[in-house]
């Protein structure tokens, strides 16, 4: 067993109570801190804490390791709840188009955006996925994230979006830390299916997900629910077909316009809906009805100089708010959450 002793802490920040579930509001105004203290671990999890006046003292130095903090501040490690880290490569020349004025359903609809990155991760091996993924998270690790979440959606094929997957898994066994696994074959519509959205539809029902499920390939099931995209309808039909085999929905909603994406993720149980930079008063409401956690991502709105979600007026109307990176190869070509909260 390994453990760890961290003393003179100067700030031990984050000790909600264990019950605590979800934060709401001005919930989120309080910071729990503990000055002076101590923290202990064990294979990797906090089993004691406290002030060092009442610090108990090392009864067992077998494989324990002690680190003086001296007055440094000990934080919880930061959260990324949704990045697209599996990509076979960058989308750079979108960014300069973006510079020129071109908008992001623009460049998608010139075969950029999602269908780019599509074609290049089909044409990718597993083991190219997987070491250039590596080497983002590691990056990102040094930069403070400790768990993560990762979504298919560059893949667009059944094999493809298996295919990446796999890597996810991958990463799961090999990364020091926690990772979650969303199958996003949702993400738009390939190219050869855009006069028959029902195949696409049907490939992900019959193809994708029972291999998903037989082989554990994921913990959550994503739509994007967006204008040119998938319709609020089929987005029901997608995460309903995943809730079937075990996958809880999160979904992507309300980028550019608000088409009743909301209602179908508070209706179904989400666990999130991420994006938001088009809110109504009504879109509001809706989220009041239910647990499901709005998700801001300030970083995408700053790349692709859009609005940014009204997380503000979301809190001060007694929701919930996280951030996430949004990482991805185009719109958001940044993973680092220090950048995500100084734009917050």
């Amino acid at each position: 067993m390994k453990k760890l002793l961290l003393k003179n802490i100067k700030q031990l920040v984050g000790l909600h109570p264990a019950e605590t579930h979800i934060l709401k509001g001005k919930e989120m105004d309080n910071l729990p801190v503990l000055n002076d203290a101590w923290l202990a671990v064990e294979d990797g999890v906090v089993v004691d804490y406290g002030e060092m006046s009442q610090f108990p003292g090392i009864s067992d130095w077998t494989d324990l390791e002690v680190l003086d903090c001296e007055d440094r501040l000990v934080i919880p490690a930061y959260i990324d709840s949704h990045t697209h880290l599996v990509f076979a490569s960058w989308r750079e020349k979108e960014f300069e188009d973006r510079i020129h004025g071109l908008t992001y359903e623009q460049i998608a609809e010139r075969g950029g955006g999602i269908l780019n990155s599509a074609k290049k991760v089909q044409q990718a091996t597993e083991d190219e996925l997987f070491f250039s993924a590596l080497q983002r998270a590691d990056e990102l690790i040094k930069l403070g994230t400790g768990a993560i979440e990762i979504k298919s959606g560059y893949g667009l094929s059944a094999e493809a979006e298996i295919k990446m997957l796999r890597v996810i898994q991958r990463l799961k066994k090999v990364l020091p830390i926690p990772v979650k696994a969303t199958f996003l074959g949702a993400h738009a519509l390939p190219a050869e299916y855009k006069q028959n959205r029902e195949k696409y539809i049907q490939i992900m029902e019959q193809e994708m997900l029972p291999v998903i499920a037989k082989e554990q390939l994921a913990d959550y099931i994503d739509v994007f629910c967006e204008t040119n995209y998938f319709t609020p309808q089929e987005t029901e039909r997608i995460i309903q077909a995943g809730a079937a085999l075990g996958l809880k929905p999160k979904i992507h909603v309300n980028q550019f316009t608000s088409i009743g994406g909301l209602e179908v993720a508070v209706k179904n149980g989400a666990l999130s809906v991420d994006h938001l930079e088009v809110m109504t008063k009504q879109d509001f409401e809706i989220l009041k009805q239910g647990n499901t956690i709005p998700v801001a991502l300030p970083s995408c709105s700053f790349f692709l100089n859009i609005p940014y979600a009204p997380a503000k007026e979301m809190i001060n109307q007694g929701l919930p708010v996280a951030l996430a990176s949004d990482f991805n190869p185009g719109s958001t070509p940044s993973g680092n959450l220090n950048f995500v909260f100084a734009l917050a």
